[in-house]
């Protein structure tokens, strides 16, 4: 029979192999770390096999082990023993950066979180106003602009501010400027949505909303699901204000979202595969109903196909090892 033929070029591994268009590889991707202050012992997360929060001492250990494992770029999540209301300390934080560097030279790269979720008495990304009564966007960004200098005072090559204010990138990149710090880059959680997929990270950096009306939740300063139109005004601002590399948060909810994004704003581009994503996968492998390997790796593999150059991945440091299983090696 003539005519064209798509399942040739599928009928052998090899084939497949030539036939790619998107081929996974460890130094793409990055992996989530939570280190706490006052913590005697690592604790597991839930629902993230083979993720913990870690004592300071725990995680130079495991970053050193992440290494070993092929994988060398970190995201890292500070939690300080006492939440505030404002004037935050980012000491902890800022010694944890410090420390790893001086343990591990330039052998990792290493980006630091930048909000204060984890540091609120109340769990928002900010400071309130002195009604209690909504986050305050001016008073935010000024924290922010604070923490981020003193991360990269401390040896980040990277701050990623994830709380969603207006101008913070401006501010960050200004403060950044002013510091000394020109080569620190910035990666942007320009579209960060709210979203239900992000329980067990909220339970390892303590950074679950409290408070009632606005303040129930994010809605009034994440991007709402149902406006996409939003995530391209934040990116295209984040962009002229300075940041580095962009980012989608969530996802496989926002496939269609990175794509377009990533095919019209030329800056590299990061996806990151929240708490959520990662639990229900785990789930679905521990109840039999999917292949572990395989959903992570077809989930990764739609990540890079919709454009992303960055993956942040919870089981970032078993990329490696799948990669290579899948290949044979």
């Amino acid at each position: 029979m003539g005519g064209l033929s798509l399942r040739r070029l599928r009928r052998s591994p090899a084939l497949r192999a030539l036939a790619r268009e998107v081929t996974l590889a460890p130094d793409k991707f990055i992996q989530p770390l939570f280190v706490v202050e006052g913590l005697r012992e690592r604790e597991p997360v839930n629902g993230l096999a083979g993720v913990y929060r870690e004592t300071p001492e725990s995680l130079a250990a495991q970053v050193e082990r992440d290494l070993d494992a092929g994988i060398d770029k970190f995201l890292l999540f500070g939690v300080p023993r006492t939440p505030r209301e404002r004037d935050f300390d980012h000491g902890f934080t800022a010694g944890q950066v410090g420390a790893l560097r001086a343990r591990l030279g330039r052998a990792a790269w290493l980006a630091v979180d930048v909000c204060l979720c984890a540091h609120t008495v109340h769990g928002h990304c900010g400071v309130l106003d002195e009604a209690r009564e909504h986050v305050d966007n001016g008073a935010t960004v000024a924290e922010l602009a604070l923490a981020a200098r003193a991360y990269a005072g401390a040896g980040a090559d990277c701050v990623a501010p994830s709380d969603m204010m207006d101008g913070r990138i401006g501010a960050i990149r200004a403060a950044l400027d002013a510091g000394g710090h020109e080569a620190v880059a910035i990666m942007s959680y320009a579209a960060k949505f709210h979203s239900g997929f992000y329980g067990p990270f909220r339970t390892a950096a303590g950074a679950t909303p409290r408070g009632s009306g606005a303040l129930a939740d994010r809605a009034t300063y994440q991007i709402d699901p149902a406006r996409a139109r939003d995530a391209r005004l934040s990116a295209e601002r984040d962009a002229a204000e300075g940041a580095d590399i962009l980012m989608v948060k969530p996802g496989l909810p926002y496939l269609d979202v990175l794509k377009e994004l990533a095919a019209s704003i030329p800056r590299p581009w990061a996806v990151y595969q929240t708490s959520g994503e990662q639990a229900a996968l785990e789930l679905l492998a521990r109840e039999g109903l999917g292949d572990a390997a395989r959903l992570q790796l077809e989930t990764w593999t739609a990540f890079q196909r919709a454009g992303a150059q960055a993956i942040i991945s919870y089981a970032a440091r078993r990329a490696r090892a799948l990669i290579d299983r899948a290949a044979g090696g």
